[in-house]
């Protein structure tokens, strides 16, 4: 039995869970949706769900945890409003009652989903005005799919100032254009084919950004090839093209996405996979240094802890034989928000006024930290294409490392220990 709807006050085999959008991701094609505050759910491909259940143990921790299967429904309220409900699959309840779903929406609090740029999610009964101009919209959906899709594509690094009113998290709900885009093709798709199929797997995945109170996530393209080895000639020729004319081909790694919030300037910056495409190594290098930059000194207590996890992946992946990796990312995750540092013998009194400070929200400080504990995560994700001679039906079996992942996670750590030394650490 893998988790999924343990807390739930529903009865699990007539009940679902309504999939809420995961608005930190920033880059990859495909829809990754919000189960519940620790786990997320993407569509099942089956050879990442087999990579998955077949990983070796010592890469586990440079993956996110594995947490089953459900099956995702897409339906309409009475007002043709559209969401995704998750259910158990058939004859299979304790997949869905296994994980934690105390924090849940109940299918009965419908998702909304529109076009509209800062309002991803409404959540109270539509008007009937509103709902006569939803359908109106419904009709355009396809058109303006495509006109917000050519925007996020001139728009390739949007900035946002974060108002000083309400908490950065609750802002970059509505600010992270990818993730909306991706949402809204997910549902357009579904619709689409809604009158021949309306059941779709979906695996549940161990949610990396939940211990963060604003992530900042980097998603790095890894590696110097990208097509799998079922790709058709165009899919290949356009992959290898793509890598010719990015950072991929001459270090192994392009930046796909980013999401980083400078606390000294008070702003929400995004970067897309269009821009990381043209950036030069020089460019790469700069993206990396502003990925750590908070808006007015480098975070250099994260270099360190970067550095270490790398060096411990690429050590990992040269010992696994007959892995390919193709089109899999990588993910470099830290908080945002810089929490007020303590030694850890300081006195019990000096605790008791930080404790006190922490409880004022208009203060900045929500708790503390002992000096030396920032975090920051390194997780390998996107299976999609991974191939290992375990993988009995594949007709390519291939020998040996990953040389062009390793190549690239060679590339990462030459430069982020560049980024050190030129900073004085």
């Amino acid at each position: 039995m893998s988790p999924a709807f343990r807390a739930m006050d529903v009865e699990p085999r007539t009940k679902g869970v309504l999939l809420e959008p995961f608005v930190h991701q920033v880059g990859g094609h495909s829809c990754v949706l919000r189960f519940n505050e620790t786990t997320l759910c993407k569509p099942l491909v089956p050879r990442e769900h087999q990579f998955y259940e077949t990983l070796p143990a010592e890469m586990r921790k440079f993956t996110p945890q594995y947490k089953g299967v459900v099956s995702v429904r897409f339906e309409e309220d009475e007002d043709r409003n559209l969401c995704l409900i998750a259910y158990p699959l058939k004859g299979d309840h304790g997949t869905v009652d296994s994980v934690d779903n105390s924090d849940c929406e109940p299918k009965s609090k419908l998702l909304r989903w529109t076009n509209k740029k800062h309002h991803v999610l409404e959540t109270e009964k539509s008007p009937k005005d509103w709902v006569r101009q939803h359908r109106k919209e419904e009709k355009m959906k396809s058109h303006k799919l495509e006109e917000e899709f050519e925007w996020l594509k001139k728009s390739e690094v949007l900035y946002y100032s974060v108002e000083k009113k309400g908490s950065v998290s609750s802002q970059l709900k509505h600010y992270n254009p990818w993730s909306m885009k991706c949402h809204q093709q997910q549902l357009q798709r579904m619709k689409e084919n809604a009158k021949h199929r309306n059941q779709y797997k979906f695996i549940l995945l161990e949610n990396l950004t939940s211990r963060y109170e604003v992530p900042c996530v980097l998603d790095l393209k890894m590696g110097t090839r990208q097509h799998g080895d079922d790709a058709s000639e165009e899919k290949a020729a356009n992959q290898i093209r793509k890598c010719q004319q990015s950072t991929s081909a001459v270090i192994g790694v392009r930046v796909c996405g980013m999401q980083v919030y400078q606390a000294g300037s008070g702003q929400l910056m995004f970067m897309n996979k269009y821009h990381g495409r043209k950036l030069s190594v020089q460019g790469f290098k700069e993206a990396l240094f502003q990925f750590f930059h908070n808006g007015r000194y480098l975070r250099r207590e994260l270099l360190g802890p970067v550095l270490k996890k790398l060096t411990e992946l690429k050590a990992i992946l040269e010992r696994q034989e007959s892995y390919r990796f193709y089109s899999s990312s990588l993910l470099v995750i830290y908080d945002g928000k810089e929490w007020p540092e303590v030694a850890l013998d300081s006195d019990a009194e000096d605790l008791e006024d930080l404790s006190e400070e922490s409880a004022d929200e208009s203060a900045g400080a929500y708790a503390y930290k002992p000096i030396g504990t920032s975090s920051v995560d390194v997780r390998m994700i996107d299976f999609a294409h991974t191939t290992c001679r375990l993988y009995g039906e594949d007709s390519v079996v291939h020998e040996g490392q990953d040389a062009g992942y390793i190549f690239g996670l060679q590339s990462l750590i030459d430069i982020v220990t560049e980024i050190s030394e030129e900073s004085g650490e």
